[in-house]
């Protein structure tokens, strides 16, 4: 994935959730909460992306 892309990408995460926060009527905590899972996801993936943290596809869920 080259560099544009991943520009790409993160500034439409980026819209969508500030669209989410500011349009979309939640509980502040809710919306905390929500934030943190999306950066959460958005730093392993950029980790993946860039070769540092690995394969995740051994990672399992459940």
């Amino acid at each position: 994935m080259n560099l544009i892309n991943l520009v790409v990408v993160l500034v439409v995460i980026g819209v969508i959730l500030w669209l989410i926060n500011n349009y979309i009527p939640m509980d502040g905590t809710i919306k905390k909460i929500l934030n943190v899972v999306v950066v959460i996801f958005v730093v392993l993936w950029l980790l993946s992306a860039f070769g540092l943290l690995g394969s995740m596809s051994g990672i399992r869920i459940g």
